[in-house]
């Protein structure tokens, strides 16, 4: 299901098939939170921007429109017109963020929807159910993320009701595949390695995380608020005790140096929403550093946002024309800026996957974060 083609120190090439298809990593996923990625981008843009796998949040489709419609329409591919792979968060960060909300128990957490206040219980069962209504190919464990800042006492009774969770996930998707009305009987389940920036409870959880025999692992709590020295010796120390023959997912991260940095420490799936959130403000990622259309230098500008660059807004359009779109505030600047910025991350894992494959690892990514620090 998974297998490693060329390893160059820590760094993995790798593929992974899936009843979707065969995902090749490292990856970055393209996030699509309510099935729909924000700024009017389509499936169809995604498949020609180099997407491989789409990312959406349980939660948010639980609350609107509900797991159950999106079940009785076929299932979050169908919903959506898309045939590539598809993650499913598992809720569990998006419950922790609502803080003032919630109430953690041992059986899940009780909290108020953002939307309409009304109350909800959502534990590893429910989770696991609403992502099989989802019918996603790979389905994320219920944990607890708690701040990469809390207390030691805190984040260890915390790991420990986590680890349990991840049981009962397993239990209950292998019950849930076995359903007849079940839309993706192959669901994969990935479980989340937690422990904020304490390395002997990350290391401690990774070894006891392992032993469930998961499909793939993913490392949560990061990105939250911790340095990034701190988050990558985090992945250093935690990601040697994580199954090598699995997939690594780093949650929520990040930049484009984040992914470089992660890719060399075994790192080879990603996601965050970063380039979409960016592109809407204006923010472009490009080979010689970050760009702001809205600075007036842009104005008579008739270039593409970057030269040789082959997304559909850099094909035709120049950055005067979409720095007017985005003063104008016309959906057609955040669009094009969104499909730029999802296309310079496929397509820099496309390079980092052909570095890998020559063995050119380090000296491309020496390459990249030097350009990138250009500007």
């Amino acid at each position: 299901m998974y297998k490693i083609l060329k390893k160059e120190g820590r760094a993995k090439r790798a593929q992974m098939e899936t009843v979707h298809g065969v995902i090749q990593t490292p990856v970055f996923m393209n996030v699509g939170t309510v099935a729909a990625i924000k700024g009017a981008v389509s499936t169809q843009d995604l498949e020609e921007i180099g997407t491989q796998v789409e990312l959406s949040n349980t939660y948010h489709l639980h609350v609107r429109p509900g797991d159950q419609v999106i079940k009785e329409l076929g299932g979050l591919h169908k919903f959506m017109s898309w045939n590539k792979p598809i993650l499913t968060d598992s809720g569990g960060f998006q419950v922790f963020s609502l803080a003032g909300l919630r109430k953690i128990k041992e059986e899940g957490v009780y909290f108020s929807s953002h939307i309409d206040g009304r109350k909800i219980f959502m534990g590893p069962e429910e989770s696991m159910q609403i992502q099989s209504n989802l019918a996603s190919t790979i389905a994320m464990a219920f944990d607890e993320c708690p701040s990469s800042v809390a207390d030691r006492h805190y984040v260890e009774a915390s790991v420990a009701r986590t680890t349990r969770w991840l049981e009962r996930c397993k239990k209950e998707i292998s019950r849930l595949n076995g359903l007849e009305d079940t839309i993706n009987k192959n669901q994969l389940l990935f479980g989340i390695n937690q422990g904020a920036v304490y390395d002997d409870i990350r290391i401690d959880h990774a070894k006891r995380i392992s032993e469930l025999h998961c499909d793939g692992y993913a490392l949560g709590g990061l990105a939250v608020g911790e340095s990034h020295e701190q988050m990558y010796h985090v992945i250093e120390e935690t990601v040697p005790y994580l199954p090598q023959n699995k997939p690594t997912y780093l949650m929520g991260v990040g930049t484009p140096a984040n992914i470089l940095e992660a890719v060399e420490r075994g790192v080879d799936f990603f996601d965050c929403v970063y380039p979409t959130r960016n592109g809407r403000h204006g923010h472009l990622y490009t080979n010689h550093g970050k760009i702001n259309l809205f600075n007036a230098k842009y104005e008579m500008d008739d270039r593409p946002i970057e030269e040789g660059c082959g997304c559909p807004a850099c094909r035709r359009y120049s950055r005067a024309y979409i720095r007017h779109l985005l003063k104008a505030k016309e959906m057609l600047g955040m669009r094009l800026c969104v499909l730029h910025n999802l296309y310079f991350y496929n397509t820099m894992m496309e390079e980092i996957r052909d570095a890998l494959d020559r063995g050119e690892f380090a000296a491309y990514k020496k390459r990249k974060l030097d350009g990138m620090q250009k500007s």
